[in-house]
């Protein structure tokens, strides 16, 4: 019988280095039937367990028994919140470090000048001290906390390396020994690693931008149906079976069924293909695709992580949460570092006191050698890289699987590229233009722009970018009546003018040239036809066209345009030895 299991994720806060996420990694899942990978760039832990052995606040206390803290996860609002929060905390403490610090190192920086100032020693004691065991306080919790769980991290050897700073000079100052005192160097240090946390927490930010950008693209509000009534509610709200309205120009909140209306959607952010789907009753539509022209009543039937869209942004977080082997790597080679790290620092105070250098030199290189080695680097370059990575790639359309995959990605030897979106602009523009033989591609063109103004279909804003390339600014229409994803009519001068698909053209009675659609689209090139009435209408009232007799002025294709530089990233490819 096959175990089930379960999936949670944990926001994880105290971690400051990479030897802190491998020594929770290896907490988790020592656990009965938990397999849990840590990622110290996202501060989130991935934990999948069997539901009879553990539970969400098992998880949690084994957590806190090593030393740091978790919440399950908020929403990407709330989060983002807390670390704007921690963020702007950073900024304070530094600047406040900066002050302290910065009159410390003004002796040493007068130097450079010329000038040769000395501090009073109980001024530098009065400076270094608030750095020491304020702002540097988290370096003290976080090393007791690491030594507490059965470990030891980055905070470890900054305490070490500050307090043997700070505390050799305060003897040399209170026993008045003839020694120089070396406050300035604690501070420094500490002030240094602040902005290293601060310049970490910004990278944190800006990696989580692009899972950002995809969560905005979901609106906030839906205009749903309560007991007969039309309200406004937060999405967070919306149930399977809600019925909602979508207007034009809006996104759908959910995914669901159309039950009234006729639409176009935009559903290049699933898809990639330029061209609006034309949606009637019956038809699915996905959150995050945009309306484009009629108003449609649909059902929800699928809500919250249920979605299209949750489940590319959970694939993006699954992604960002896995480890390539180099990760794990360097996870490893953080755990002994720590201990390393001090033993090579004794080991060169010994050196230098038995070669006769004395005290004060001996501690001074140890410090050094404590301070350097911060493993920060080791543990974040491939995670912080991987998270930018794969979201940047999210946000181009590319959904990579894991870091496994990214990772293995350079032992490409053939690369299959879906070409629209990809190769192409994912928008489409004019190819041929083929007029009847009483007028010539600018007066099609004219019309057909003409047309066009009336409507926002990916192809009539085609026409008029073209239009406009050519300088050609096309006479404004009167009357225009469009039937969605199909075509229009318009009214100019008494004369009645239609633009739209083949089909709709021929269901008006225009003679078409079916041989020369089906060539064009053979090509995979879309078609349109422009025609004119020959006749007025023959009843007042009806809509324009309706009853006149129409004769095709030319047709125009489109295609997805090439982008500038897929011809020579393609070269770029084969020349690595990449069939594409």
């Amino acid at each position: 019988m096959e175990t089930r299991t379960d999936h949670t994720e944990l926001q994880v806060t105290g971690m400051h280095c990479a030897s802190c996420s491998a020594r929770l990694e290896k907490a988790l899942n020592q656990l009965p039937g938990v397999s849990a990978v840590v990622n110290i760039a996202t501060e989130k832990a991935s934990i999948t367990f069997d539901p009879q052995h553990a539970d969400i606040k098992r998880l949690i206390a084994a957590v806190r028994v090593t030393g740091f803290d978790a919440h399950p996860l908020r929403d990407f609002a709330a989060e983002k919140a807390a670390r704007a929060a921690a963020y702007r905390r950073e900024q304070i403490q530094f600047v406040i470090a900066v002050l302290l610090t910065l009159p410390l190192l003004g002796e040493m920086l007068l130097m450079f000048f010329g000038i040769h100032m000395m501090m009073p020693g109980w001024l530098q004691f009065a400076l270094a001290t608030p750095v020491q065991f304020w702002i540097g306080r988290r370096f003290y919790t976080g090393a007791w906390s690491s030594l507490r769980g059965g470990g030891a991290n980055m905070d470890v050897l900054v305490a070490l390396g500050t307090s043997a700073a700070y505390l050799f000079s305060c003897a040399a100052l209170l026993f008045d020994l003839d020694q120089p005192v070396y406050f300035e160097a604690s501070a420094t240090l500490i002030t240094l690693v602040l902005l290293g946390k601060l310049l970490e927490a910004r990278a944190k930010g800006k990696a989580s931008s692009a899972l950002e950008a995809l969560i905005n693209l979901q609106p906030k509000t839906a205009h749903v149906e309560r007991d007969g009534v039309m309200q406004e509610l937060a999405v967070e709200q919306m149930q399977v079976n809600d019925v909602f309205l979508v207007r034009p120009g809006e996104s759908v909140p959910v995914d669901g069924s159309v039950l009234e209306g006729v639409s176009s959607l935009d559903e290049a952010m699933l898809t990639g293909e330029s061209l609006p789907q034309v949606k009637h009753p019956g038809d699915k539509v996905y959150a995050a695709t945009l309306n484009q022209r009629g108003l449609l009543k649909c059902r929800a039937l699928a809500v919250g992580s249920h979605t299209q869209l949750a489940a590319i942004i959970r694939l993006v977080e699954q992604a960002q949460g896995s480890k390539a082997a180099i990760q794990k790597l360097a996870d490893r080679i953080s755990a002994v570092f720590v201990p390393a790290v001090v033993v090579i620092a004794l080991l060169t105070f010994f050196a230098w006191w038995s070669m006769g250098s004395g005290f004060t030199t001996a501690l001074i290189n140890a410090v050094a050698v404590l301070v350097i080695s911060c493993p920060c680097a080791l543990g974040l370059a491939t995670p912080t890289a991987l998270v930018v990575s794969t979201g940047r790639a999210a946000q181009s359309g590319i959904l990579v699987k894991d870091a496994a995959a990214l990772e293995r990605a350079h032992k490409l030897s053939v690369l299959v590229v879906d070409k629209t979106g990809t190769l192409t602009e994912g928008k489409p523009g004019v190819t041929d233009m083929i007029p009847e033989a009483e007028i010539n591609q600018h007066e099609l063109l004219e019309t057909a722009a003409m047309l066009a103004q009336g409507s926002t279909h990916p192809l009539s804003r085609a026409l008029l970018d073209h239009a406009k390339s050519l300088q050609i600014t096309p006479a404004k229409t009167v009357q225009i009546d469009e039937s969605s994803g199909q075509g229009l009519h318009a009214k100019i001068g008494g004369v009645h003018y239609l633009l739209g698909s083949p089909a709709f053209a021929i269901s008006k009675g225009v003679i078409v040239d079916e041989r020369q659609v089906l060539g064009l689209q053979q090509q995979g090139k879309t078609v349109i036809a422009v025609a004119q009435t020959t006749s007025p209408l023959t009843q007042a009232g009806e809509g324009p066209g309706e009853r006149a007799t129409y004769k095709q002025l030319g047709l125009i294709a489109f295609a997805d345009q090439l982008r500038a530089s897929s011809r020579a990233a393609v070269a770029q490819l084969a020349a690595m030895g990449i069939r594409v």
